[in-house]
């Protein structure tokens, strides 16, 4: 009897030592938990230095371009000449705005200039001349373009008055839509390239003037 109870208790003392060897075994050999590796991941990542921004460069402001003078802002000198007593004075007037001297009254309604670089230079000035008659009815005697450096291209035909033009105070711009712009040195076609672009017409006004000489 004795000798069966100590082969019961060391059978109970070995399936307990090997249930406990089973149950290290199974905790060595699992694997680690994914969120466990997380933190070290993310430790990591941002260790690495992030690449430096480049450095800012301010760019030059653009150089202001020279609009063309608007036709309002531009002032004509224009010669008026009394043909029976010799007598003449220039007048200084900007479009849109007329003079009376005594009988006559000188209008300006536009004046214009070629720019620098065109062929050929010519000043233009559009003048209307209206002039008293002897039965007190303002007559215009004349109405249309008259140039400084050819006035053979439009006479004024009246025997007392004469009206030419003398200057035109504007500027032009230095480039524009048209405008080919090119290096220092460079050419265009063989020749050198202009950087500024032609100025438009003057728009001109032939309306019958009213009997009101202003």
């Amino acid at each position: 009897m004795r000798r069966f109870l100590i082969i019961a208790v060391v059978a109970a003392l070995a399936t307990g030592a090997a249930w406990q060897a089973t149950s290290a075994l199974q905790n060595t050999a699992a694997p680690a938990p994914r969120n466990a590796a997380a933190p070290a991941a993310e430790t990591a990542k941002s260790a690495v230095a992030k690449p430096a921004a480049p450095p800012v460069t301010a760019s030059k402001p653009e150089p202001a371009i020279k609009a063309m003078t608007p036709m309002a802002d531009r002032v004509a000198t224009i010669g008026l000449l009394n043909k029976r007593n010799g007598l003449w004075r220039d007048l200084n007037m900007k479009p849109g705005q007329a003079v009376r001297i005594g009988d006559v009254v000188v209008r300006l309604k536009a004046c214009e200039t070629t720019a620098p670089w065109e062929p050929e230079s010519y000043t233009g000035a559009f003048v209307q001349l209206i002039v008293l008659g002897s039965d007190e009815k303002w007559r215009k005697v004349f109405s249309g373009w008259l140039y400084k450096e050819s006035p053979s291209l439009n006479l004024v035909e009246h025997p007392i008055y004469d009206v030419w033009a003398k200057a035109c105070t504007m500027r032009h711009p230095d480039t524009g839509p048209d405008t080919t712009v090119v290096r220092s040195g460079e050419t265009v076609a063989g020749k050198p390239a202009s950087r500024a672009r032609k100025s438009p017409a003057a728009a001109s006004d032939d309306s019958a003037a009213d009997n009101s000489p202003i």
